[in-house]
């Protein structure tokens, strides 16, 4: 005889036993997660996730034969488009010399020829100065801090 399980027995079991919500989760719900990242651009399609959710739609009655095999041909079609598309972009990127510029479309680059080894000396420059901000007073008008006095000191000395 089956007993049958509470959601408070299913959420005990589900706290006690690490890891069984990863087996218990549904193809179905794998498919949606992994679609919605597909959509926002953040992991690849599969067309597998395409096929689980209209097999999940179709076995509920949420969509009938008909539009289950017409949507899932359109998907395929278009996948097997983009992995052509995908499959020739790599071949002529293949295709060309190494070591050569991509073609532009617009004026030649202006080409600069160094002798090997020589490369520029690069200036490092400070980074400026930050002017100091001036605090504002209750009645509106600029404080100016005044300015420090020089410390005293062996290092004062020796500057004179």
């Amino acid at each position: 005889m089956a007993t049958e399980l509470t959601s408070t027995t299913i959420t005990n079991i589900l706290e006690a036993v690490p890891g069984i919500k990863n087996v218990l989760r549904s193809p179905a719900a794998d498919a949606m997660v992994n679609l919605a990242r597909a959509a926002a651009g953040i992991s690849g399609f599969d067309i597998k996730d395409a096929r689980e959710l209209l097999r999940f739609a179709f076995r509920r009655g949420l969509i009938n034969s008909e539009e289950h095999d017409r949507v899932l041909a359109e998907v395929e079609v278009a996948a097997q488009a983009r992995q052509d598309r995908l499959a020739a972009r790599r071949a002529a990127r293949d295709d060309r010399p190494k070591g050569h510029a991509k073609p532009s479309r617009g004026r030649p680059a202006k080409v600069v020829h160094r002798a090997a080894g020589h490369h520029p000396a690069v200036k490092h420059h400070p980074p400026a100065r930050k002017k100091k901000a001036v605090k504002q007073r209750a009645g509106g008008k600029a404080h100016h801090p005044a300015p420090r006095a020089r410390r005293a000191g062996p290092k004062a000395k020796k500057r004179r």
